[in-house]
């Protein structure tokens, strides 16, 4: 068994699409749109198989996103090596986005830093 794709509702589809190609080299399949829902997704494909569906619909709430909490945490990528968590961390700092933990060994043995990415979520970036 393996999970086939996580998804994410977000209020602005096109960019957090240009973020995950921009910074994290997914692949966007063709937009999805149901007119009478008024949902529209795209299917975001990344190295390894891991799938990312990014969602919109007309109406839904933007809730507060408070890093601990029930529910989903963060998506963690990983980058393969230490060099690449901190590039890949440093051109996010650089871009803006707000880096709330790392580049660090964690107490499990982790390398891996977190930033607040794509409207509130926290991406995981790890070897």
């Amino acid at each position: 068994m393996r999970i086939e794709h996580a998804a994410l509702y977000v209020c602005d589809l096109q960019g957090a699409k240009a973020f995950f190609e921009k910074y994290l080299g997914a692949t966007a399949g063709d937009e999805y749109y149901n007119p009478k829902k008024q949902f529209k997704s795209y299917f975001l494909s990344f190295d390894g198989g891991a799938r990312l569906e990014l969602m919109w619909k007309e109406g839904i709430d933007d809730a507060p996103k408070d890093r601990e909490r029930t529910g989903y945490a963060h998506i963690s990528f990983c980058l393969g090596s230490k060099e690449e968590v901190d590039r890949l961390t440093a051109r996010l700092k650089d871009d803006g986005y707000n880096v709330i933990s790392g580049p660090r060994t964690t107490g499990d043995g982790y390398y891996e830093s977190s930033i607040v990415a794509i409207e509130g979520n926290i991406i995981e970036l790890t070897v």
